[in-house]
């Protein structure tokens, strides 16, 4: 089968500096895919680069059979690519509602985007719970279920998490994990840059490790934890 995703040969470089060289990936339907690394990897400049935000010098990065490299990232939705930030940003002064509903821009029926609130709100129910609160009221374990919700709003055939667990409490850092793999579970497709190395390869299905913009290891998440270099090098020799 073709892959959802396929990335070959990617380099980017934010001015004069080269930040990637030549990165390699490959993303199947339903699967969960992480990208671990030391910070300065070039992790995140990947799925910059896939969602439209960060320009490509040279490789393919192709979805679902065309390709996108350097389309502008507001047609990203469109395509069926759901983005979510580093840092859980979300619009402080709106409701969670409002939120949500900012993540469907482009569809234009009401009635369809009211289905996709409710979705969201089946799969966090804390959200529903909170649903007339201003989102920056929330905490960040709640912020970060909101910029998840708000991808899934246009029904993406591709959900790229950008540092998911990034400065959560320990409990939300579970909760969160959990969603994502009932996510895969629901049949989503999933690629995601996380810090927190070993409990993402204990999601995932494959990973990739990158270093300083280059491809390092790939392999299934279970063998790459089972890697002693990649123990010794990203999980800090657990």
């Amino acid at each position: 089968m073709p892959s959802l995703l396929s990335i070959r040969g990617l380099e980017v470089a934010y001015g004069a500096v080269q930040v990637l060289f030549g990165v390699n990936l490959e993303v199947q339907t339903g699967e969960i895919v992480a990208i671990i690394g030391p910070n300065g990897a070039g992790k995140s400049t990947v799925i910059k680069a896939v969602v439209g935000l960060a320009a490509v010098q040279q490789g393919q990065i192709v979805f679902d059979g065309r390709e996108i490299a350097n389309l502008p990232a507001h047609i990203m939705p469109a395509l069926g690519i759901g983005y979510v930030p580093q840092g859980r940003i979300v619009f402080a002064q709106m409701t969670v509602t409002d939120n949500l509903e900012m993540g469907a821009f482009l569809q234009k029926d009401s009635v369809k985007r009211r289905q996709a609130v409710q979705q969201v709100f089946e799969q966090f129910p804390r959200l529903y719970e909170r649903r007339h609160q201003p989102a920056g009221k929330l905490s960040g374990g709640e912020q970060q279920m909101l910029a998840i919700g708000r991808a899934l709003m246009m029904n993406p055939r591709l959900v790229i998490l950008d540092e998911p667990s990034l400065g959560l409490s320990p409990k939300y850092v579970d909760v969160i994990f959990d969603q994502l793999l009932a996510l895969k579970q629901q049949g989503r497709t999933l690629l995601m840059v996380e810090q927190n190395a070993a409990r993402a390869l204990e999601l995932s299905d494959r990973g990739y490790a990158l270093e300083l913009g280059h491809n390092r290891f790939a392999d299934s998440g279970e063998k790459l934890l089972a890697n002693p270099d990649v123990r010794r090098m990203y999980l800090g020799g657990a």
